[in-house]
């Protein structure tokens, strides 16, 4: 038990980005070294305790980075900082505690396939529902760890990131439990890994067919967090990016995209900064979105505040906005405000309201579905955006706050899954990076490093049609569920 309980360890420490040593394929190791663990547990209740102070572990050696931003802009000393990562990693190890009671339970003395299937099923599910509960926080997912590894995600494109995972969990599983079955089974997992490999390099080989190509250009200011929200700095903030802009733009760019409140001011607001970002656009006649806060005067005459995303159109002069509809929990908005002892970390506005609108921001060939900051984590958003006819996806955001950690890296590889599902380019933009110009393959085309002031530009494709999995995926979310159920059914009725 202790072997398996160490290699989930291993896995989630190196299988996931992190700055020292990352090898995708290992986070596999996660979900097979947990249920090794749970199949060798004298009993469903001892399975699902071991499997969370196990998880706990991995997850911790992943998510240390929580601790940062809650230290450095939330006012929490260490103290009281250094806990929160330990608690956002009990929290995930409750879904891995129920995997482990599930796969004892139904998956101990049945036949190798059925266990496997049953593992990689329940493992799926639990990914599911931690996308949806409480919010939702679907970070660290089997098949995101893989990302970096553009080849080893294309089956996405088909049956999602969740059935990917469920895929490589069950193949693992039958590979790496040769106690419990025969050659047969383990060689079936080295196939069904092998054709996911295979399938991956093929498509990878396919020629995108775009019905439009349009030069975009983003631009990374890399402002001090710790300042940013400083009147004394916002007109050197505007400064920058306008300056940075101008140099990009001699490549021919139509469009230029700002991160996250890059304006940290007001920008519906009539003012002497408006008008140099308005007479900016107008100037290079350009399209520029931008992040900023907003706000709604209501009747009462209270203010609802928003995390907007501005669309400056140069050339007609016109204006459209996104509000960020799904808020980032202690980031935007604290939950039990008046009784928990943390401030938000967005420092400079008060909490923010979800908006309720989703459609793209369009300026000439160009639909752009905006996600903003970790809204690209969440796989129904991205369906959403390309619903609505979005032909490029655009994600801004601010990860400041994360320094020099992983958090940047973990962020980018959910983001290459969104493209990859949706088969949509995506342009990435962040105050102090990682950005990057993505294909609709998943593969970054350039990108830049973090803490550095930069703006690059791209011709990027356009693509309408739309991948099986977005036309289907309902149906596969329901199949995932569906198929756990059958895998653990005869271990039901054997109980019974």
């Amino acid at each position: 038990m202790l072997f398996w309980a160490v290699l989930a360890v291993i896995g989630a420490w190196s299988g996931f980005a992190n700055l020292w040593l990352h090898i995708p394929a290992l986070g596999l190791l996660l979900p097979v070294g947990l249920a090794g663990a749970a199949l060798r547990s004298p009993s469903p209740r001892k399975a699902a305790k071991c499997c969370f102070w196990t998880a706990t572990a991995a997850y911790l050696g992943s998510l240390y980075w929580i601790a940062l931003p809650v230290h450095d802009y939330g006012g929490l000393n260490w103290l009281l900082a250094a806990p929160c990562p330990v608690l956002v990693a009990m929290y995930l190890s409750l879904y891995a505690a129920v995997f482990g009671w599930v796969v004892h339970r139904f998956g101990s003395g049945g036949s190798a396939w059925r266990a496997g299937l049953l593992i990689g099923g329940a493992w799926a599910c639990l990914e599911a529902l931690r996308g949806v509960a409480l919010t939702g926080f679907p970070w660290l997912t089997t098949s995101s760890g893989l990302a970096p590894w553009p080849w080893a995600i294309q089956a996405a494109a088909w049956i999602g990131g969740l059935g990917l995972g469920l895929v490589l969990t069950t193949a693992a599983a039958w590979l790496l439990f040769p106690g419990r079955g025969t050659a047969s089974v383990r060689l079936a997992g080295a196939v069904v890994l092998a054709a996911v490999a295979l399938f991956g390099a093929d498509r990878l080989q396919d020629p995108l067919t775009p019905s439009a190509r349009a030069e975009v250009a983003l631009v990374q200011g890399n402002i001090d967090q710790g300042r940013k929200w400083d009147d004394k700095f916002i007109q050197g903030t505007v400064d920058r990016y306008i300056s940075l802009s101008e140099e990009v733009l001699r490549g021919g760019a139509e469009a230029v995209i700002w991160p996250e409140t890059a304006l940290p001011f007001y920008y519906q607001e009539q003012s002497p900064l408006r008008r140099r970002v308005r007479s900016f656009a107008r100037g290079e006649g350009i399209a520029l979105l931008t992040g900023a806060p907003a706000y709604r005067m209501e009747s009462s005459g209270e203010y609802t505040l928003f995390n907007r995303a501005y669309l400056v159109n140069g050339r007609n002069v016109f204006e459209s906005a996104y509000d960020k509809v799904h808020l980032l929990p202690f980031g935007e908005y604290v939950p039990f405000g008046d009784y928990l002892p943390i401030d938000k970390l967005v420092q400079g506005v008060g909490d923010f309201a979800p908006g309720q609108r989703d459609d793209p921001l369009v300026s000439g060939d160009l639909a752009m579905g905006v996600l903003i900051c970790y809204e690209a984590i969440f796989p129904d958003l991205a369906q959403e955006r390309v619903a609505k006819g979005a032909n490029l996806l655009v994600n801004i955001s601010n990860d400041a706050w994360f320094g020099e950690s992983s958090a940047p890296l973990q962020h980018l590889h959910l983001s290459l899954l969104r493209a990859v599902e949706q088969g949509r380019a995506m342009v990435r933009c962040t105050n102090t990076g990682i950005s990057a110009f993505i294909d609709p393959r998943g593969r970054i085309l350039e990108s830049t490093g973090l803490f550095t002031a930069t703006a690059i530009s791209r011709e990027m494709p356009l693509l309408r049609r739309t991948t099986f999995y977005h036309r289907h995926h309902e149906a596969f979310v329901w199949g995932v569920f569906l198929l756990t159920a059958a895998a653990a059914l005869p271990g039901l009725l054997r109980r019974s």
